[in-house]
């Protein structure tokens, strides 16, 4: 798909402040294939952000002012606030789509700046693209990922959130220069009628070094068959470079946190490889990790059901399984 240079494309950066997550660079990579790539800070972009942005081949951030009304802290964890800042950049920009991660505060942040620009809306959206006649087109998996489907926005301005891994990040042929440039907002009295005042981060436990699971291009998962024990699972994902999760069976019983829950009513994954260890395949589940793109089970039943919905199925004992592939791996590593 050829990009359209009169296009402008709006992308939120969620961690300005620091360097771009793998999820930004990948936003930063889809956005530069539909057009006119502009960024939009909510507070001061760090040299080390301007730096990769400049390697993506954005030369302009637009970064929020609101005077004393508009705090960055305040603002970059407020839906409301980050709604109405991606919507006066987009009236001072003239821009014709909004790209965000599809964190579950962005994806509330699209629906209100969808309403407030009157813009069609896709949310977790797997691939972007545009059709014939130059509209946005997003796809993406339904129905606890069975179905595929493809939205196409037909209003003049799109709004789409992304799912970690629609693509590989990749930065521009050249880099470029990054200006900043500064735009005022005024946020509203319903806007400003509940801002956050403090925030507690909670870090996971054994998960020190490892990629956020909802972002991880790998995932090892590990099921009941694990009877508890997620070592071997740990160490093969350390071997990867990859995230830990874990079936719904497994928190229930306090084996692992809930933060590491994968299926319908904890984290929804789209990995590019997703190792799944001991676990059966229950329906909950599979509505979580379906969308993976390689899928490899180990189970010591062969008639489990997650073996239907894998590339790769090994039968056999994790405990086994497992660090003999770590030790390959790290063997391979070192070659």
């Amino acid at each position: 798909m050829a990009p359209q240079h009169n296009r402008t494309v709006l992308v939120l950066l969620d961690t300005p402040l620091t360097e771009l997550s793998s999820s930004a660079l990948e936003l930063l990579t889809v956005a530069r294939e539909l057009g006119r790539v502009e960024a939009v800070s909510i507070g001061s972009p760090s040299v080390a952000t301007l730096a990769q942005l400049g390697s993506y081949g954005v030369e302009l951030v637009r970064q929020a002012k609101g005077g004393g009304s508009l705090g960055a802290e305040a603002a970059a964890t407020s839906t409301p606030l980050v709604a109405e800042v991606l919507a006066r950049a987009v009236e001072v920009s003239d821009a014709d789509v909004v790209l965000l991660t599809a964190t579950f505060p962005n994806k509330e942040s699209a629906a209100r700046l969808a309403w407030l620009t009157g813009a069609g809306l896709i949310v977790d959206a797997a691939s972007v693209t545009t059709s014939d006649d130059g509209h946005v087109v997003g796809g993406k998996r339904v129905f606890a990922g069975s179905w595929d489907t493809v939205c196409e926005v037909v209003t003049d301005k799109a709004v789409v959130t992304v799912r970690a891994n629609a693509v590989v990040a990749a930065p521009a042929d050249a880099p470029v220069e990054v200006d900043v440039e500064g735009f005022d907002v005024s946020p509203s009295a319903l806007a400003l009628a509940s801002v956050p005042t403090s925030r507690e981060v909670h870090v996971v436990a054994g998960a020190s070094g490892r990629p956020a699971l909802a972002e991880a291009a790998v995932v090892v998962a590990g099921g009941r068959g694990t009877f508890g024990d997620f070592t071997p699972v740990e160490d093969l994902a350390d071997a990867l470079g990859a995230a830990v999760g874990a079936t719904r069976d497994c928190v229930d019983e306090g084996w692992i946190g809930h933060d590491a829950q994968i299926g319908q009513t904890g984290v929804t994954v789209a990995p590019r490889l997703y190792v799944g260890a001991g676990i059966s395949g229950a329906p909950h589940h599979r509505g979580g990790m379906q969308a993976s793109q390689v899928i490899v089970a180990v189970n010591a039943d062969p008639e489990c059901p997650i073996f239907e919905i894998s590339d790769f199925a090994v039968v056999g004992d994790l405990a086994e399984v497992l660090p003999q592939a770590a030790a390959r791996i790290r063997e391979h590593q070192g070659r």
